[in-house]
């Protein structure tokens, strides 16, 4: 029996179920697209798409990873955030799940503001700091959602050429 259906279709699964990942910070979406497009490549042993593809995919993901990261620090570094903030952002992202679609927009905010104002600053530079996390956050989100759009591209265009 040819197993091939069923993990390009598991693959196609992997890809499907890191695209909401690319919005959601409680799922690794960009590495679980690679891994989807890594077992595509591997039950056709490698042959339509070969290790330099694969490359540029691996280091897509990495710089995903380091989008993911460094956007909502820069956001908050840049109007002067405190760890408070910081943490309080990371809180509230999490927080934020458990009230879905909304809260995904406001818990990053709300936790920025409220660590920054436990830290002792007034209520505007905590808005401030709440404002800038947040941006930070969705510059993140676009970055990552264009790093996946190119590697659906990469992918594709390996695929079919």
């Amino acid at each position: 029996m040819d197993l091939s259906f069923i993990l390009y279709a598991l693959a196609a699964l992997l890809v499907a179920a890191g695209m909401p990942g690319i919005i959601l910070p409680a799922i690794p979406g960009v590495p679980l697209m690679y891994a989807g497009f890594l077992l595509a490549a591997g039950t056709d042993g490698f042959e339509r798409i070969g290790w330099v593809p694969l490359l540029v995919l691996g280091v897509l993901t990495a710089i995903s990873l380091l989008v993911d990261v460094l956007s909502t620090v820069a956001g908050a570094q840049r109007v002067g955030a405190s760890r408070l903030a910081l943490a309080g952002s990371v809180i509230g992202t999490l927080a934020g799940l458990f009230f879905m679609p909304l809260g995904l927009f406001v818990g990053p905010f709300a936790g920025a503001l409220a660590g920054e104002y436990l830290h002792g600053r007034k209520l505007g530079q905590a808005t401030k700091v709440g404002l800038g996390t947040w941006l930070g956050i969705v510059l993140g989100i676009a970055l990552k959602l264009g790093l996946a759009v190119a590697m659906l591209l990469v992918f594709a265009i390996a695929w079919f050429v």
